[in-house]
């Protein structure tokens, strides 16, 4: 099994190599006029590059090539397509919003892309083989119905940090977050024998940790670069693919820890819980409003955080740790065998917080009163 020297050692190469190949695709998006412009939507007054997806892809890449020439990672290499499906996944989720940032295309057009993106997860074998309902047990999904599913989750996880992609640093920190969460949960799973030393989860876990790490630098307020819908949908699928690797693919119980035993596959709505509860609040909003669902606007959390007078650093600050507190949630039982009862009520506690809170119609009953 690989060691923490293992795992410090893809994520070293992969933050490093993101941090170089960020101001080379920097340079290489002003070149070919790669700019994100500014509008009434967006909040930034600059025109700032796109392309950081492409310095990310390539960090992850090297950080997997790496990986497979150390021998702790050498039951996920072997005989195995996994990595690969991974990779190539995530390139062509990477090309599709690379295309989208230079020339917009259409979202039947991007969703025929992550489609294709989901249908090499499924091909190469990251499928979605097993699916938990919570209380209920394990349905085993049928060979019809295990493409469908498998291709849902990935537009469902891409769409989801590309909805969150809003302000200077927000997605990849989020991300960041979620993944090392993420890794820390598959890690432990496999000290206790429940996922096998070939499933290649907390190495993909950790490598989306080091190139996020890699490009923050220069994503922070004042952003120098952009991730692009490039960036977020790629990270949306790799993500996708680690929590498929760990819930989708085994039937083996975690002993001791009930909340776990039916929700390994929701893991992600938990520690991905901001993009997602945005995600949901968008389409209800959209929707309400007769809007397309694709129709962007400005009234996402992190919108609604800047109305509120927070300005992009606090909020995105906020932001990051709600989901560091929606980590610890998840992983306290998973570490300590107590607590499985206390995730779900924390977890709806401050989901009706934000909710409460950040809702538009509070926000005017509250200046109401403040004015009168």
């Amino acid at each position: 099994m690989a060691r923490a020297i293992d795992y410090g050692v893809v994520f070293a190469v992969a933050s490093g190599v993101t941090l170089v190949l960020t101001p080379v695709f920097r340079r290489l998006a002003r070149r070919v006029g790669a700019l994100a412009q500014p509008d009434a939507r967006r909040v930034h007054k600059v025109p700032t590059p796109y392309f950081g997806g492409l310095a990310m892809l390539a960090g992850f890449a090297v950080g997997m090539l790496v990986a497979s020439r150390i021998g702790g990672f050498a039951a996920m290499f072997e005989g195995s397509s996994l990595p690969v499906a991974v990779v190539l996944a995530a390139a062509v989720a990477c090309a599709v919003g690379t295309v989208d940032d230079v020339r917009p295309v259409s979202a039947p057009a991007k969703t025929a892309g992550l489609v294709l993106a989901g249908s090499s997860l499924y091909l190469l074998g990251v499928a979605m083989l097993f699916f938990r309902i919570p209380f209920a047990g394990l349905l085993v999904l049928s060979s019809d119905l295990a493409p469908l599913v498998t291709v849902l989750w990935v537009l469902g996880m891409a769409n989801a940090v590309n909805l969150i992609d809003g302000l200077d640093g927000l997605a990849a920190g989020i991300v960041a977050i979620a993944a090392a969460a993420f890794f820390l949960y598959g890690h432990r799973l496999a000290d206790v024998g429940v996922l096998r030393p070939e499933n290649p989860s907390p190495l993909v876990a950790i490598l989306v940790v080091g190139i996020c790490a890699g490009f923050l630098p220069f994503n922070l307020h004042p952003a120098r670069i952009f991730m692009g819908d490039g960036g977020a949908l790629m990270l949306g699928t790799m993500m996708a693919a680690a929590t498929m690797l760990v819930g989708g693919q085994t039937d083996n119980p975690f002993s001791g820890q009930v909340f776990f035993f039916y929700l390994p596959l929701f893991i992600p709505f938990f520690v991905m819980g901001v993009p997602i509860l945005d995600t949901a609040f968008a389409i209800v909003r959209r929707a309400t409003k007769r809007a397309g669902v694709a129709e962007a606007d400005k009234d996402h959390l992190h919108h609604r955080l800047m109305r509120l007078g927070h300005g992009q650093r606090r909020s995105v600050v906020i932001l990051w740790s709600w989901t560091a507190l929606l980590s610890a949630f998840v992983l306290y039982p998973v570490y300590t065998g107590k607590g499985d009862a206390l995730v779900p009520i924390g977890v709806v506690a401050l989901g009706l917080f934000l909710y409460t809170y950040f809702h538009p119609g509070v926000r005017r009953a509250r200046a109401a009163t403040d004015e009168a």
